[in-house]
């Protein structure tokens, strides 16, 4: 199975290739310049592993939460490569991919939804998946979702922003914490991967957003009082 996957939900640009659990990725910084850098990014990827865009079993992507524009250049270039080339899609949570990346059993994911919030979300590892302990939400770092147990990992900008403030949520409950995570290609390629496995592609059309957030921004008053 190949499974092409593509993460512009963060400041970074990162596509995948997933082979039969064998994963190639490439990654850079990309500011704002994720609808420039995307598509040629893929093409080199492709081109590198030898395998064209037909070949693919599917395409996995990151549907949010994460930046509004960047969430919603993955999901138009999901929806245009699938279409084009007639494959199904899957959509893969962040936080969920941070959970992946992490390599532990219990993670708390957080990602920096600026605004004085984030976006939350706790999982644990069952049976060579992934339990959801706690939903994606977006919440105020000291208003998290409490957790049961000490065995904890967090993960995500959300830490590395807000680290005095969740760690004092969480006191006494995390193992260790990587504030500088961000949602990768790689981990989004092997959580798709298991989905289509498992016959859950979807349409092109249903290459939708995950927002948590209905309003984006805020007023200059607003802005004043965080």
């Amino acid at each position: 199975m190949r499974v092409l996957a593509l993460d512009t939900s963060t400041e970074y640009c990162s596509v995948a290739l997933w082979q039969d659990g064998a994963v190639v990725e490439r990654c850079e910084l990309a500011g704002q310049k994720h609808s420039e850098l995307l598509i040629s990014m893929l093409d080199a990827l492709l081109g590198e592993a030898g395998v064209k865009l037909l070949q693919c079993d599917g395409i996995a992507f990151g549907k949010g939460p994460g930046s509004f524009t960047g969430v919603r250049i993955a999901c138009g270039a999901t929806q245009g490569l699938a279409l084009g080339a007639n494959l199904p899609v899957f959509g893969i949570c962040t936080l969920q991919a941070l959970a992946e990346a992490s390599g532990k059993p219990r993670v708390i994911a957080a990602l920096d939804a600026r605004m004085g919030e984030i976006y939350h979300a706790a999982y644990q590892r069952q049976n060579d998946a992934w339990k959801t302990v706690s939903e994606p939400c977006l919440c105020k770092p000291e208003d998290a979702p409490a957790m049961i147990g000490a065995d904890w990992f967090g993960i995500g900008s959300g830490f590395g922003m807000y680290g005095q403030a969740l760690n004092a949520r969480y006191h006494g409950q995390l193992l260790g914490v990587d504030g500088a995570a961000v949602p990768q290609a790689a981990a989004i390629a092997a959580l798709g991967a298991a989905q289509f496995k498992l016959g859950n592609g979807v349409d092109a059309a249903e290459a939708l957003p995950l927002y948590l957030r209905d309003k984006v921004a805020l007023k200059t008053s607003e802005r004043a009082k965080v």
